[in-house]
C-alpha cells in the first residue's frame, strides 16, 4: 500500500490542493489539458518554434529541467507504490540510436503519440525484404533473455528504494548502502551495453545489405519530420510474433531508422528523465498511453507537475530537492561524456568496423555506477521529504497525482517493462539484502 495512505490513515479531504497553507508559490494548472488528442495524426508545427533548438543535451542537463524532472519523480514516488514504480517503456533500454531525439524534435510534434513509433517501424519493415525482417526477428529472439534479465535486475533497486522510503529496512541493517547501489547499477548497465553492442552489429549489417532501391525509399523518409512518412501496411508475418518479440522488432526497426538518419549528437542525447528511473515517473506519465494510439503524452506534464510538487512543500522540505541538481552535477557531466563515447564506439559498426566489446562494457559499467549514485541521492532526498509531510500535504499531493491524465483502463502492474510481472519476477524483487549491507536476506 502507498506509505502515505498507510501511515496516515487519518488524512481526510480537509486539505484543498490549491489552498495549502504556507505555500509561497502560486500553483499552475496541474496538468496540461492537451494531453489527449482526438487523433493519432501529428499536429502541424507551431509558428516560430524550432524543435531542434528547443530540445538539446544542454537543455536536458540544465538545472531547471533536472530540478522539475526530479521533482516529478518525487511526486510519483511519494504518491505511488511498487507496482507503479516498475513500469518502464522498452525504448529506454540501450538507447544509443537517436530515437528519443527523433521523437523530441519532430517538426510535426507527433513524437509523443504511440502512433509515432508504429508509423516509422511499419515503413522500415516494409522497405526490408522478408529475409531481412527475419533477421530482426532472430535478433529479438536471441536477446530476449538478456532483455528480460535487465528488467529483473531493476526490481531489487525499486524494492529497496521503496523500503527505504517507508523506513522498513531489513532486520540488522543501518540503511540503504550507497556503494551497494552503485555496484548493482554497474552490473545492470553492463548488461545494457551488451544488448546495445549486439543490436548495433545486426542493425548495421541490415543497413549495409540494402540494395539501391531500398536505400532510395529509406531516404525519402526524413529524419525529424514525420509528415514525410507515408502510411505503411502492417507486415503480415507480424501477426505470428509473440508479444515480446513484436515489441523488440518494432523497437529495433524504429531505432534503425533513427540511427542511420541521425548523428552522434542524436545518439548521445537523453531526455531529462532518462536517469534513476526507479521512482514511478514513467508509471505516472507513460503507462496511461499503453495500447492507446489516440493518446498523446503532454510535453508539459513533467515540468508543470514537478513545479507544483515543489510548491506544495515547505522551505525545509523543498531544500532536499532543490539541492539535487548541484549534488549530481559532476556525475551528470560524466554521464554525457560516457554516452558520447559509447555512441561513437557503436557507430563503428556503420563503417563496417567492429568496436571492442570490452571497451563498450567498461564504459557501460562506469555509466551504471554514476546512475546508481543519482538514484541513491534521489532515494535519500525523497525519504527525507516523506518523513516530514503533514496530513494536509499528503492529501494535496495525492490530489495532484489524481489530476494526471488517466482512467479506469490504466494498467496496474507490477510490470516487466509494460507487461504484467510474473511470480518469478516478484521473487527477484525481494533480493535486497546486499543493497542494505547484509550478506543474507533480512525480513522487512
Amino acid at each position: 500500500m502507498n506509505p502515505l495512505l498507510r501511515s496516515r490513515r487519518h488524512w481526510m479531504v480537509r486539505a484543498c490542493l490549491m489552498g495549502f497553507a504556507g505555500t509561497a508559490l502560486r500553483m499552475r494548472p496541474a496538468f496540461a489539458q492537451e494531453s489527449r488528442e482526438p487523433s493519432p495524426r501529428p499536429r502541424p508545427p507551431r509558428p516560430g518554434r524550432e524543435r531542434a533548438q528547443r530540445y538539446s543535451l544542454q537543455q536536458a542537463m540544465s538545472d531547471q529541467a533536472q530540478l522539475h524532472t526530479i521533482a516529478f519523480s518525487g511526486l510519483a514516488f511519494l504518491t505511488g507504490d511498487f507496482a507503479a514504480d516498475t513500469f518502464l517503456p522498452p525504448g529506454k533500454v540501450s538507447d544509443y540510436f537517436g530515437f528519443q531525439y527523433l521523437r523530441d524534435i519532430d517538426a510535426a510534434e507527433g513524437g509523443h503519440s504511440p502512433a509515432f513509433l508504429t508509423r516509422i517501424a511499419f515503413n522500415v519493415l516494409n522497405i526490408l525484404s522478408a529475409t531481412q525482417r527475419a533477421q530482426l526477428v532472430a535478433l529479438a529472439r536471441e536477446q530476449q533473455e538478456l532483455v528480460r534479465r535487465f528488467a529483473l535486475l531493476r526490481l531489487p533497486l525499486i524494492r529497496a528504494f521503496r523500503l527505504n522510503l517507508e523506513r522498513r529496512w531489513p532486520q540488522g541493517s543501518k540503511g540503504l548502502q550507497r556503494e551497494a547501489v552503485r555496484a548493482h547499477s554497474a552490473a545492470l548497465y553492463e548488461l545494457d551495453g551488451r544488448i546495445a553492442w549486439r543490436r548495433a552489429e545486426v542493425m548495421a549489417q541490415l543497413l549495409r545489405s540494402l540494395d539501391a532501391a531500398q536505400q532510395e525509399r529509406l531516404q525519402r523518409l526524413k529524419f525529424g519530420d514525420s509528415r514525410s512518412w507515408p502510411e505503411a501496411a502492417e507486415p503480415i508475418e507480424r501477426r505470428s510474433w509473440p508479444h515480446e518479440i513484436d515489441v523488440a522488432v518494432m523497437s529495433c526497426a524504429s531505432e534503425m531508422f533513427a540511427w542511420q538518419g541521425g548523428s552522434i549528437d542524436a545518439d548521445t542525447y537523453f531526455c531529462p528523465e532518462r536517469h534513476a528511473m526507479y521512482f514511478g515517473g514513467f508509471g505516472l506519465k507513460t503507462a496511461p498511453a499503453l495500447g492507446r494510439q489516440d493518446f498523446a503524452i503532454s510535453t508539459a506534464l513533467t515540468g508543470d507537475a514537478g513545479a507544483n510538487f515543489l510548491a506544495l512543500l515547505n522551505e525545509a522540505q523543498r531544500a532536499h530537492i532543490t539541492a539535487l541538481p548541484d549534488m549530481q552535477r559532476v556525475q551528470l557531466q560524466e554521464i554525457a561524456r560516457l554516452r558520447q563515447q559509447i555512441a561513437t564506439q557503436l557507430r563503428g559498426f556503420l563503417r563496417a568496423e567492429t568496436p571492442h566489446l570490452q571497451g563498450v562494457l567498461l564504459n557501460s559499467r562506469r555509466y551504471g555506477e554514476l546512475d546508481g549514485d543519482l538514484a541513491w541521492l534521489y532515494a535519500q532526498a525523497f525519504a527525507a521529504v516523506a518523513q516530514s509531510l503533514s496530513a494536509a500535504q499528503g492529501t494535496s499531493l495525492q490530489r495532484l497525482r489524481d489530476s494526471a491524465p488517466h482512467d479506469a483502463r490504466d494498467p496496474k502492474g507490477p510490470f516487466l517493462y509494460a507487461a504484467p510481472l510474473d511470480a518469478a519476477g516478484l521473487a527477484e524483487a525481494d533480493k535486497v539484502a546486499a543493497l542494505f549491507g547484509l550478506s543474507t536476506p533480512g525480513t522487512p
